[in-house]
């Protein structure tokens, strides 16, 4: 691993940071939360028009910039500094990937440029708390999570040359103003019982979507309930989709990890900044010798974060260039993202308390960073699964036979 960045990088992070520091202000960021979308649609469409952030990883051919993956996550880490409520997540970490591994040529050629330019945005809808395990994240990715042939989750059946489904998805990251659903649905009943993948455009007849309240107003999630609605399959029935999710998870966890630490950065510089405003006893806070310990205590557990997350983001960028996993890959998405959002909080906890006061209010900014990591961890952990999951998928703890 080549721990310096390009010179491509250099200039996607300033000037992604750069047009964030514009437009995505502490006000204009309160505004995004309070919009219809959760988000603000001129910021997405500055970012797909003067970037091309939608579309950064996916390959020319489908109207991409043809960047690997690696730079992808690399950005995620500004977006993370800034919160910046916007659809890349769901549309360009957990859907468009999803197209790219399993979609039929024709499903890629026509969904993917429309991706990557920015006009159109997805969402993968799962059953409620079922997204760590489906990415396989904190569990191997494969049993009953999106409903097993009994009630809840979504379950599909064959409508003459298509597909029905029927069922409910909650906690879907930006289900509610997706123009497309990419829904994971069980078929097959007891005898070929599997997971399979489908499309559903996001105004179809019988789709209900409801925004739901949500702790981390940044990441703005909906109950999508799904009464016998026509699909279309992802691929094929013979697909591996849960190796797809699997690698989709890896990525998204990379990903994750970067913007956490992003967001753990600048808690902590804004707590530094505020300590060296505020004095007591006649001198500034940031001067005591107790205050300065605890705050090198969270700068040495970011940078740690940091380190982890580059590695897996290169590490997740190990694919040949095209997106597909044609490349050697090493998963380790999910360590990274568990050191980083224990990172996360800690900053985030700290930055509360040694606000004071002002801290715990609404119109400061501290508790959106502890909202994000408790949401985040509540989302795609939590921090003890993921590396618990790590040790099993690595066989630390695998059980040996003992002759006496």
């Amino acid at each position: 691993m080549d721990p310096g960045f390009t010179a491509e990088q250099d200039e996607i992070r300033r000037t992604l940071r750069e047009l964030l520091h514009k437009r995505c202000g502490p006000a204009e960021l309160r505004a995004a939360l309070d919009a219809p979308a959760g988000h603000d649609p001129a910021l997405w469409a500055a970012l797909a028009e003067q970037l091309g952030l939608p579309g950064l990883a996916l390959p020319e051919t489908h109207g991409g910039v043809g960047c690997p993956r690696t730079d992808l996550a690399l950005a995620a880490e500004e977006t993370g500094r800034a919160l910046a409520p916007s659809p890349l997540l769901a549309t360009s970490v957990l859907v468009a990937p999803l197209i790219l591994a399993l979609g039929a040529d024709a499903q890629r050629s026509g969904l993917l440029p429309r991706i990557a330019d920015g006009t159109l945005t997805a969402a993968l809808a799962v059953p409620a708390s079922a997204l760590a395990t489906a990415l396989g994240l904190t569990g191997p990715g494969g049993g009953a999570w999106s409903g097993g042939g009994r009630a809840g989750g979504v379950q599909a059946r064959r409508s003459g040359d298509g597909w029905r489904l029927y069922g409910e998805a909650a906690q879907v990251l930006d289900g509610h103003s997706a123009g497309l659903l990419l829904v994971a649905a069980h078929t097959g009943g007891f005898v070929r019982s599997r997971t399979l993948l489908f499309l559903v455009p996001g105004d179809s007849a019988g789709v209900v979507r409801t925004r739901q309240t949500a702790l981390d107003a940044t990441r703005p999630q909906a109950r999508v309930q799904l009464r016998d609605v026509s699909a279309e399959l992802l691929g094929t029935e013979e697909a591996d989709v849960s190796g797809a999710l699997a690698d989709a998870g890896d990525f998204a966890a990379a990903f994750l990890a970067c913007e956490s630490v992003g967001t753990a950065g600048r808690a902590l510089e804004r707590t530094v900044e505020y300590l060296g405003q505020r004095e007591q006893f006649g001198r500034p806070i940031g001067s005591f010798q107790a205050v300065q310990h605890r705050l090198a205590d969270v700068y040495v557990q970011v940078q740690a974060a940091r380190s982890a997350a580059y590695y897996a983001a290169w590490a997740a960028g190990g694919d040949g260039g095209d997106g597909r996993g044609s490349g050697p890959r090493e998963r380790v998405g999910g360590l990274a993202l568990a050191q980083a959002l224990e990172a996360l909080r800690r900053a985030a906890a700290e930055g509360v308390q040694l606000h004071g006061g002002i801290g715990f209010t609404w119109e400061h900014q501290a508790h959106l960073y502890f909202k994000r990591a408790a949401g985040d961890e509540l989302l795609f952990g939590p921090v003890h699964r993921l590396r618990a999951h790590a040790a099993d998928r690595a066989g630390l703890f695998a059980q040996t036979e003992v002759t006496v």
